[in-house]
């Protein structure tokens, strides 16, 4: 239930809300680690979606920082399948970023 909350927040048309948000969930991943298992098929397109093509470049560099730590603090077979998915249907660097990820 807060992780449904918090969803929200990712894809918040208020873009200082968006870039903490992220902030935050880069905050959270290392103390929860593989704990986010359960939602992590939930926050990947949250994360990644309009945030990763975000002119912001507050918005951007807080979400590749998010993608790092979910690649650092994370076991890899919890990442392939979200991860192949949105380098799948992206566009920009967005999907850029998700292929080097997954390479």
């Amino acid at each position: 239930q807060i992780f449904d909350a918090f969803k929200a927040r990712l894809h918040d048309s208020n873009s200082k809300v968006n870039q903490v948000a992220l902030e935050t969930m880069h905050k959270m991943i290392p103390l929860l680690k593989d704990n986010l298992s359960p939602v992590i098929n939930m926050l990947i397109p949250a994360m990644v979606d309009n945030n990763l093509n975000s002119k912001n470049p507050g918005i951007y560099a807080a979400a590749t920082k998010v993608i790092q730590a979910l690649c650092q603090h994370l076991d890899n077979y919890l990442l392939l399948q979200p991860f192949c998915t949105k380098a799948q249907f992206l566009n920009g660097k967005a999907k850029q970023d998700m292929t080097e990820k997954l390479a």
